[in-house]
């Protein structure tokens, strides 16, 4: 079976979220599943030297964005036994960053109609073409407007994964001619139409063979008014080809016992380097070196849906407790400056750093002892996955992929990976952590025995896999 899997961004090559770390380890686990898969990406010039030196130059040809005549490159790099295909034009993708300019749409126009253009060329024609969020969800438009004369599509089968609804490619319908060069034959309430304009997403969703998400609840989640962002009604039509399916983690790169990002390795059977590399994390970042003192972090964008407006509200009142609160991320200036007031008011017991570093974030996954997500909305979430494989306690709320993948704490039979809440409120979060302070404190025992039941967790892409697989060969 052969699969082209499309997307925005692909980690190791460069990455802003989940999209990039689902891309860089989908199709590497697809592969190892005997998948014939190929990538395709953007060629960003902000790609690392390291890649950009492996790259081989296929081709080049132009295609036609409106009435533009665009300059294609396609460059290649084979990565762990699967190729990637780079889509190369300077005007669109030299740029210092991946996203947040004025033609992101054209850009992505461009990008979506080279990739219909390059499978013919290059000689790839999957079965199955998986695209991902709003930048290649109009493919599957495309294929049946725009390139149905190619016989050698007309067999194709496309997978849409949702990977965060909020953000939809919605543009006026002036860009039907302007960037993708076709009529109106899409632009109706079963595709492309959204009031008077154009949207990329709702037309993949009505156009895809099958639509996923990244996590079971998430999948429910969207075919509500509260979490639909406008799509509900379209998600809830299209509910007969709509799954979830959870996304999982590298477990090769994140390995608590071969991470060459932490300075102490430890396993679920030996967990005694835990303690030196939250000394050395306390160290890092500036906190007191105190080894019985729960240290409880956060890394995450600082912005309201990742329930930084909850901690700022209770922050206060948690800094009377016996806990140290590290957070590390950057967002909303309104968070970063009220955490940076917080460090300032309490030097011995909270510190922020406004800083995107993967490596601080690999040692805070292995160095703290709770790890909160209060997340109002979570299509998947993969720091709480990250948490539970290095032994940090997940404190969640309760929402999509979170309620998937971290069991609440049952103080009568023991069992749980983490703590939970449901109620969408500052105190019930502050009495959470209060729930998670008293096991640590009170109940050693207990708290071993929720760090090992967290360590044995199983989110490695091999599950997740398989269940794509099924969906592929459904197809």
């Amino acid at each position: 079976m052969k699969v082209l899997f499309a997307a925005a961004e692909c980690a190791p090559f460069f990455k802003t979220g989940g999209l990039g770390d689902v891309a860089g380890a989908l199709p590497k686990e697809l592969k190892k599943q005997g998948i014939d898969v190929a990538v395709v990406l953007p060629f960003y010039t902000t790609m690392p030297q390291l890649y950009k030196d492996q790259l081989e130059d296929v081709m080049q040809f132009e295609v036609k964005v409106g009435w533009r005549n665009q300059f294609c490159g396609i460059k290649k790099l084979i990565k762990d036994n699967v190729t990637y295909y780079f889509i190369d034009n300077l005007y669109y993708f030299d740029r210092p960053s991946i996203y947040g300019f004025d033609d992101d749409g054209e850009r992505y126009a461009f990008f979506a109609q080279a990739i219909c253009e390059m499978m013919e060329k290059i000689e790839f024609i999957p079965d199955v073409l998986h695209v991902n969020d709003w930048h290649t969800a109009i493919i599957p438009v495309l294929l049946k407007d725009k390139y149905h004369w190619i016989k050698q599509y007309k067999e194709i089968k496309t997978m849409l994964t949702i990977h965060n609804l909020q953000f939809q490619g919605i543009y006026n319908q002036a860009v039907l001619s302007d960037w993708y060069g076709i009529g109106y034959n899409a632009f109706h309430e079963q595709g492309l139409k959204y009031y008077e304009d154009v949207n990329c997403l709702k037309g993949g969703i009505f156009f895809a063979d099958h639509v996923t998400t990244v996590s079971p609840t998430y999948a429910q989640e969207i075919q509500t008014a509260y979490f639909g962002e406008g799509l509900d009604g379209v998600l809830r039509q299209n509910n007969y080809k709509l799954s979830g399916i959870l996304n999982g983690i590298d477990y090769d790169v994140f390995n608590p016992a071969t991470d060459d990002k932490i300075e102490a390795h430890f396993s679920i059977d030996d967990r005694s380097g835990k303690a030196l590399d939250k000394a050395l994390l306390q160290e890092r970042v500036g906190l007191p070196i105190e080894p019985e003192v729960p240290l409880m972090s956060m890394v995450s964008r600082l912005t309201t849906q990742k329930g930084c407006h909850l901690l700022q509200e209770k922050m206060d009142e948690l800094m009377q407790r016996d806990i140290q609160v590290l957070i590390l991320g950057t967002g909303e200036t309104e968070y970063e400056e009220s955490f940076r007031y917080f460090t300032w008011r309490y030097p011995d017991k909270f510190k922020v750093i406004v800083d995107f570093d993967t490596t601080l974030a690999q040692q805070i996954y292995a160095g703290s002892d709770l790890f909160i997500m209060p997340s109002a909305f979570e299509p998947c979430g993969l720091s709480q996955l990250y948490s539970l494989r290095y032994g940090t306690l997940p404190i969640v709320h309760e929402t999509g992929g979170l309620k998937d993948t971290v069991e609440p704490y049952n103080a009568v039979t023991g069992k749980g990976t983490g703590f939970s809440f449901y109620d969408y409120r500052g105190h019930v979060m502050l009495k959470t952590i209060d729930q998670a302070l008293t096991v640590y404190y009170d109940e050693p025992d207990q708290w071993d025995s929720l760090i090992e039941q967290a360590m044995q967790q199983d989110f490695s892409w091999e599950k997740s896999t398989e269940s794509y697989i099924e969906q592929y060969k459904a197809l």
